[in-house]
């Protein structure tokens, strides 16, 4: 049986994201085929190994715990770490970083890839070279002239997950008031063009054997004019397979391969799109080198809706 640490926490806006991901795995990990540890990581990057524990909230440093005092040490007693952290120190490279530096094994893509798939404008940046079609975009600094922005438009923070820190903008008032908010999450702006009458389209890519598992087209129909964080982990949605016509999810399913090679991604990634109806014109929207695995995620519903198990899914996952 292989030895296996699985994290969560995390010093990020999405550390309960994380800890909502993590209850998903423990529930569906193979008990048959790996011994498993709990270790929370708190806002202060403090590691503690979870004693006792049936589901991790975000109280989990109430329950019965244990300081880390050497995090590498600790961590090069199994055989492989499941970093189930989402946002900074997670994703974006730190981790992967530190786990390389000291010859670590670990599930998801390396320090390179994270770096570049977590900061969103790195990414349209790479991906703009190889013709991938975006959304048109500004970045927003202090000499940004603000007059001549076309509404509506939408904000995003460049390094931030879960759709936090994202709002669309109406008028030059709201803009404002949106561009102080993500400015909460990361000091680096993007002001994309805001595709009114769209579809947000997603698919799933799982390594397995070095061989790219890539999942049909998800889509997720909820009540709002996007999907916020809202409907990605509190809203019973209505996740989907998209009814989009067959050449649109073939056209997905080719980018999300090429992306995937492009970013030099591992193991797993969500790639998300927006197709604009009014235009008929389909754009990469983000990658997710760690996407949420929630009961409601589409990651996991979308690789299980190829006949893949949850526990199968994860069993890949561990098999690197």
């Amino acid at each position: 049986m292989k030895n296996v640490l699985i994290l969560f926490g995390g010093n990020s806006f999405e550390h309960v994201i994380s800890c909502k991901s993590v209850n998903f795995i423990i529930d569906n990990i193979d008990t048959s085929k790996f011994n498993y540890k709990l270790v929370g990581i708190d806002y202060d990057n403090e590691w503690y190994e979870i004693n006792k524990t049936n589901k991790i909230d975000e109280n989990w440093k109430n329950k019965v715990i244990i300081k880390i005092d050497n995090i590498i040490q600790y961590s090069k007693k199994f055989d492989v770490v499941l970093p189930m952290i989402h946002g900074n120190s997670g994703e974006d490279g730190k981790l992967q970083s530190m786990f390389e530096l000291h010859n670590i094994k670990y599930v998801g893509c390396d320090s390179y890839s994270s770096i570049i798939c977590y900061d969103k404008l790195l990414t349209k940046l790479f991906l703009e070279k190889y013709s991938i079609p975006q959304v048109p975009y500004i970045v927003y600094n202090k000499n940004t002239n603000l007059d001549i922005i076309e509404y509506p438009v939408i904000i995003k923070p460049c390094k931030c997950g879960s759709s936090l820190g994202i709002n669309i903008a109406h008028n030059k008032r709201e803009l404002k008031k949106y561009l102080r908010i993500a400015k909460k999450y990361d000091n680096n702006i993007l002001i994309e063009k805001f595709i009114k009458n769209n579809r947000e389209l997603e698919c799933a890519i799982l390594e397995d054997n070095k061989k790219l598992i890539i999942s049909d087209v998800g889509e997720i129909i909820n009540n709002g004019s996007w999907y916020d964080f809202d409907a990605k982990y509190i809203n019973q949605n209505n996740t989907i397979i998209s009814s989009i016509d067959e050449s649109i999810k073939a056209e997905i399913r080719n980018y999300s391969k090429n992306i995937f090679n492009i970013l030099n991604c591992k193991n797993l990634s969500r790639i998300d799109y927006l197709y604009d109806l009014d235009n008929k014109k389909l754009y990469f929207n983000e990658i997710n080198t760690m996407p949420g695995f929630t009961e409601i995620s589409m990651y996991p519903k979308l690789i299980n809706n190829l006949g893949i198990e949850f526990k199968d899914i994860i069993t890949k996952l561990l098999n690197i």
